[in-house]
C-alpha cells in the first residue's frame, strides 16, 4: 500500500513549507500601498446644531 510510504509525502510536506516561509513572506512584505494613510488632526471641529425648519 503505497498510502503508508511516508518517504514522498514527507519531502513533498518539507518542500512545501520551504516555499511558504522562504520565498513568500519576501514578495509578501515587499508589498506597497499605493496610498499611504494620512493622520486626522486632533483639533475637533465644531459643529452648529442643525435648526429644523419645519419647527
Amino acid at each position: 500500500m503505497p498510502q503508508l510510504n511516508p518517504a514522498p509525502w514527507f519531502a513533498i510536506l518539507v518542500f512545501s513549507w520551504l516555499i511558504f516561509l522562504i520565498f513568500l513572506p519576501p514578495k509578501v512584505m515587499a508589498h506597497t500601498f499605493p496610498n499611504e494613510p494620512a493622520h486626522q488632526s486632533a483639533k475637533k471641529t465644531m459643529t452648529e446644531p442643525w435648526t429644523w425648519p419645519w419647527h
